[in-house]
């Protein structure tokens, strides 16, 4: 068995429009398609991210919430690399959004900091 690489990693949100308008608008990820499912009530986005890998936006009537945050069992958080995390913090607080302050990762010496997307997922940018 050989594993090439993340192909995609799935969301499902509670408010489809707001959530595409943050992984569009706000981070900026290009749409590659879009699917309404009628027979599940559901959209299915598809979101390209710099390096091939994509994020699968889905929407579902009445998902149930997250248990807690960070630490539920399963998808801790997305993890974003970036350039320059004065300009990443900057441009995701110029939306509005809340930024934790940015720490210093122990292991490893680089910077990071989390936010949260419209249904509370934590996203992390790491600074390569």
């Amino acid at each position: 068995m050989t594993i090439l690489g993340l192909h995609h990693v799935a969301v499902i949100t509670a408010d489809y429009p707001r959530a595409k308008h943050f992984y569009t608008a706000v981070l900026g990820f290009r749409v590659v398609s879009e699917f309404y499912r009628a027979e599940r009530q559901s959209y299915k986005l598809d979101l390209a991210l710099p390096g091939g890998g994509q994020i699968e936006l889905f929407s579902f009537p009445h998902p149930p919430p997250r248990p807690s945050r960070p630490e539920a069992c399963g998808l801790r958080h997305l993890a974003l690399a970036v350039a320059d995390m004065e300009a990443a913090v900057a441009g995701i607080s110029g939306h509005g959004i809340p930024v934790e302050p940015v720490r210093v990762d122990e292991l490893t010496g680089k910077r990071y900091t989390f936010f949260a997307d419209p249904d509370g997922l934590p996203i992390e940018f790491y600074e390569q």
